[in-house]
């Protein structure tokens, strides 16, 4: 099912800002998410700022067989991430239907930094702290040890999480079945079958069964 809806600039007032700590940090999943493009017109660009932050307190961890992240209260650890300007009404509602029940949106401070070190935070300068929304992960029990790499999801799978500028192909049921969302499992969808590759889908993102290859080349993208 296309969108036929052309991204447009919302004039919500106030804007808003988040703290973005996974697959949201890239641009252009956050621009598929709320404008259902990778691609945005540059005033739509220009709205929304994506400046590197830290937030401290919290903790992030993998979640188990998926490809995105959470976060948890943590004293004694930082998150980095990217801290987005310019959100609207109307971005935040969609935010919030995309990370669903597995995450809480919770008022926190972050600050900016003026210069990024490296991976240990060795060398941070921070600035600025500012109010933002963040989305915490709720199910603790589904999150791994280890950390969340966000080059390794750059590499291997920001391809999957960005295809809102295509068109659905295939035949779909009309019966919901089991499946994950990107990894996540207890979450259900509408099956799609593609040439090469099978999606569950729902309105903002989308789903594989189990027994998906995510490597296997499409030759349909899949809509968010």
């Amino acid at each position: 099912m296309a969108n036929s809806e052309q991204p447009s600039a919302q004039s919500d007032d106030p804007m808003h800002r988040a703290f973005f700590y996974g697959t949201l940090m890239v641009p252009e999943v956050f621009y598929t998410v709320c404008y259902n493009s990778k691609t945005v017109p540059d005033v739509i660009a220009r709205q929304h700022v994506f400046t590197p932050a830290i937030l401290h307190g919290y903790c992030r961890h993998r979640v188990k067989q998926a490809d995105y992240p959470g976060i948890t209260e943590d004293t004694e650890h930082s998150v980095f991430g990217m801290l987005a300007e310019g959100l609207t009404k109307a971005n935040l509602d969609k935010l919030d239907y995309f990370e669903g029940a597995e995450y809480e949106r919770r008022t926190v401070k972050v600050n900016v930094l003026d210069k990024v070190g490296d991976v240990t935070g060795e060398g941070n300068v921070e600035g600025e702290e500012k109010e933002v929304q963040v989305y915490v992960f709720l199910p603790t029990q589904h999150l791994e040890e280890k950390e969340w790499d966000l080059e390794e999801f750059k590499r291997e799978k920001l391809r999957l999480w960005t295809r809102g500028d295509h068109i659905f192909a295939g035949k779909c049921s009309s019966q919901p079945i089991q499946g994950r969302r990107l990894g996540c499992p207890n979450r259900v969808g509408f099956f799609m079958e593609l040439e090469c590759e099978q999606y569950l889908i729902d309105p903002c993102t989308f789903y594989q069964p189990t027994d998906c290859d995510p490597d296997k080349p499409a030759t349909v993208a899949a809509a968010v």
